[in-house]
């Protein structure tokens, strides 16, 4: 055998690239496809939750207005109320010596307040006495009664010596937590699984936040190899869409006409929501190897809070001071911002101290923050960064993430947009399942395995499609409902979503599950604006005269969910039928043909009955 010559190589080589290329490129495919489907499939009822969720949570404000039937109408108040506010607590739990936290809300008048244990020891141990006394007071009337001691969730923590609740700085209204709870703050939660923190699971770090923050790093891995699979066809079939065909077909072309559409948005978020979610789990190296493992002075360096501590001084002050004129005075030299979050220190003290963080606002200034850190005694600027001035590298970084995320630089028409880009994510999700069950529903595939990809999608799709009436129904209680609180809602959603899930699954058809919850998701949300009108008087017209656009826009959001759910809905009935008629026609062909068949042919029939009338 001789050796090969230069031309054969070449020869050969021109015959086998072709080959060794599309190996290789099915070899890729292959990689993609699997990486992109199993990586879906894993996270897919989790992140439709968080998608869901999160669309909504762009309306948090506005749902909170609507529940409470008091519109924001951009309520304004006088910063001479910070000392209404203080004068009042005072007089309830003594401030001396105390931390206060002003945590201001996106809707510009309501604030988190938070107070903390008192530095000074007399005030300290007075208030351990009266917590102990209290404590002692109720477990004897508790068992008196037989009755058990309830834990606290968060809010008020009446045994301890400290304070956290809400106050609308406009109304002078005081809250609970736990007694203020709404479903726009319910549905913002949920959007990154913070219910999940209170079933008990303890890994270190907030089960709920860990989960939503691993479910957001696989869905980039998903939605990465899902471009790279679909990346050749993306020219060809990006304006592809056949909904007269098959349900498959229908399917395939929404999953990819859609999650190529969406594909920048759900890429940002989720980039920013691994970035804002597991920022906890990203600072650990920092905090151990920079920070001596102090995690709060990593926090504090990223501007998120205030952590310094000044010494006490035990030294009443004697200095006047006013924490409404200190706002104005603020306002007035950083005009064109607005409050994010005061840090009061060692209230009443002479080493009393007050930080004061600003944003600029965003027609102004993208990204800008301010600080001031001012001492009392001897009314000294310690420190001072207009929110004016351009902004350092991290202040970008971090607003070009929250801009993104939470959607509140463009006013309405970019929250509808957000809102209508994460409702498609959804679509994506459940075409994403449905063409994974039709892919593996072959009569190829052992049967086992398709009893099992069956159940899968069944619980998947019933756990996903029933969160749109649920979600309905939980607004129409929150409106008729006397009294709403973090448990009531609790109860109400997830009671009502678990019952509802586990009837679809059993029922075990995901055309009816899809079918059904379509459409009694969509009458709930005609009911909802009737329901508020019936119960409030404040009707669409009426929220309009009287300019309450935040009221409207809640009303407006699901009589158009209602109507458009109605269409997708008689659109599904007009396929059903037109694909139930079809199949009856080919049934009854084949069944002619089988009877064609298995019958003789007419001339041999002829031959055995010489009677020509019966031929």
């Amino acid at each position: 055998m001789g050796y090969l010559s230069v031309f054969d190589c070449c020869v050969l080589w021109h015959l086998y690239l072709p080959l060794i290329s599309l190996i290789m490129n099915l070899r890729r495919y292959n990689i993609y496809f699997n990486t992109h489907t199993i990586s879906g499939i894993i996270i897919c009822a989790i992140l439709y939750v968080i998608f869901f969720a999160g669309s909504f949570s762009f309306f948090k404000n506005e749902i909170n207005a609507w529940q409470k039937n008091e519109s924001d109408k951009g309520g304004t108040y006088r910063n001479l109320v910070f000392d209404h506010l203080l004068d009042s607590i005072n007089q309830v739990k003594e401030l001396k010596g105390r931390d206060i936290a002003f945590y201001m809300q996106h809707n510009g008048h309501a604030s988190y307040v938070n107070i903390g244990a008192s530095q000074d020891t007399i005030v300290a141990n007075k208030a351990k006495l009266i917590a102990a006394q209290k404590t002692k007071g109720i477990t004897k009337d508790s068992e008196a009664k037989g009755e058990k001691k309830k834990k606290r969730g968060r809010g008020r923590r009446g045994a301890e010596d400290s304070m956290y609740f809400s106050y609308d700085l406009a109304t002078k209204k005081p809250s609970d937590y736990g007694d203020g709870y709404t479903m726009g703050e319910f549905l913002y939660r949920l959007h990154f699984l913070a219910p999940l923190n209170q079933i008990g699971i303890n890994i270190g770090r907030p089960f709920g936040y860990t989960l939503a923050g691993l479910v957001s790093f696989i869905f980039l891995f998903a939605l990465i190899s899902g471009l790279m699979l679909h990346w050749d066809k993306i020219k060809s079939n990006f304006f592809v869409f056949r909904p007269g065909n098959k349900w498959k077909t229908v399917w395939t072309d929404m999953h990819t006409a859609l999650g190529v559409i969406g594909f920048p948005y759900q890429f940002m978020y989720a980039l920013t929501g691994i970035v804002l979610i597991v920022n906890s789990v990203l600072i650990i190296p920092f905090s151990k190897y920079l920070y001596d493992g102090k995690e709060d002075e990593v926090y504090a360096a990223l501007g998120y809070n205030d952590n310094t501590k000044y010494t006490y001084l035990y030294e009443p002050l004697t200095t006047g001071f006013k924490m409404g004129n200190f706002l104005d005075k603020l306002e007035e030299k950083w005009p064109n911002s607005h409050m994010n979050r005061i840090f009061i220190k060692n209230y009443g003290d002479r080493s009393m101290h007050v930080v004061a963080l600003y944003d600029a606002n965003i027609d102004k200034n993208f990204a800008g923050s301010g600080r001031i850190v001012y001492r009392v005694a001897d009314n000294k600027i310690l420190f001072e960064k207009s929110a004016a001035d351009n902004g350092t590298y991290l202040d970008y970084v971090k607003g070009f993430i929250y801009r993104l995320h939470l959607a509140d630089f463009g006013g309405y028409p970019i929250k509808i947009i957000y809102f209508v880009l994460g409702i498609m994510g959804c679509f994506v999700i459940i075409s994403g399942i449905l063409i994974w069950l039709v892919a593996r529903g072959k009569n190829n595939i052992p049967k086992r395995k398709r009893i099992f990809n069956f159940w899968a999608a069944n619980v998947f799709m019933a756990a996903c499609l029933t969160m749109f009436p649920v979600t309905a129904a939980a607004f129409i209680a929150v409106k008729l409902a006397t009294k709403v609180d973090q448990p009531f809602v609790f109860h109400v959603y997830f009671y009502s979503w678990l019952a509802l899930g586990i009837f679809y699954v059993i029922r075990r058809n995901i055309g009816k599950t899809n079918r059904e919850t379509l459409l009694l998701g969509s009458i709930l949300a005609l009911a909802i604006p009737i329901v508020n009108g019936v119960k409030t008087g404040n009707w669409v017209w009426v929220s309009y005269r009287s300019g309450a656009n935040d009221i409207l826009l809640v009303d407006l959001l699901w009589l158009s969910i209602g109507i458009i759910g109605l269409l997708i809905f008689r659109k599904m009935l007009q396929s059903a039928k037109k694909e139930n008629s079809s199949a009856k026609q080919v049934t009854s062909t084949e069944a002619d043909s089988d009877i064609k068949k298995a019958s003789p042919p007419k001339r041999t029939f002829a031959l055995k009955n010489n009677s020509t009338t019966e031929v």
